[in-house]
């Protein structure tokens, strides 16, 4: 009986994981989704609070997305590869008097205990570049819904075909 909890939960989770009706987007698809929905590059940035686990998503190794509210937030590309950005689970963002400004300042990735990563430093900010959360949001649901309609006409798609 031991040993059939382990294979109970193993097929459990595969079962549950199989389910998921959209698949996740790349880190370069996702990139590129900010991207489609960012403005042009400003020179700097109001940062309104400080910068913690919740308000901030990572895109890989060269830039993320500080969140100033649920629709507001600023694409941050970084002049360089920031090798710590993998492994934070928190970030800190120099600025002067809460002004964040594109060639100044610098990201600087943090692990849960708030230590620095190995090798990683800081990371010189490139460009600042403001989103619409909104809009971003809407473009995901349409991806979703989008990959829902593809999948629900796969399947009848392959019977017709097979019918003629």
């Amino acid at each position: 009986m031991l040993y059939l909890f382990p294979t109970l939960l193993v097929l459990t989770i595969a079962a549950v994981a199989g389910c998921s009706t959209a698949p996740t987007l790349t880190q370069q698809e996702r990139l590129a989704l900010y991207h489609d929905h960012a403005g042009p590059p400003v020179l700097s940035f109001r940062l309104e609070r400080l910068v913690s686990t919740h308000n901030w998503t990572p895109l890989g190794d060269q830039a993320l997305v500080v969140w100033s509210s649920a629709n507001r937030g600023h694409l941050i590309e970084m002049r360089n590869r920031c090798s710590g950005m993998t492994m934070a689970s928190r970030i800190a963002i120099t600025n002067r008097r809460g002004q964040v400004t594109a060639g100044m300042d610098s990201v600087v990735p943090r692990t849960a205990t708030g230590l620095v990563p190995v090798g990683s430093g800081t990371c010189r900010i490139d460009t600042i570049r403001p989103l619409d959360g909104r809009a971003i949001r809407d473009a995901q649901r349409e991806l979703r819904e989008a990959n829902y309609i593809e999948q629900a006409d796969g399947p009848q798609e392959a019977v017709d075909q097979e019918q003629s």
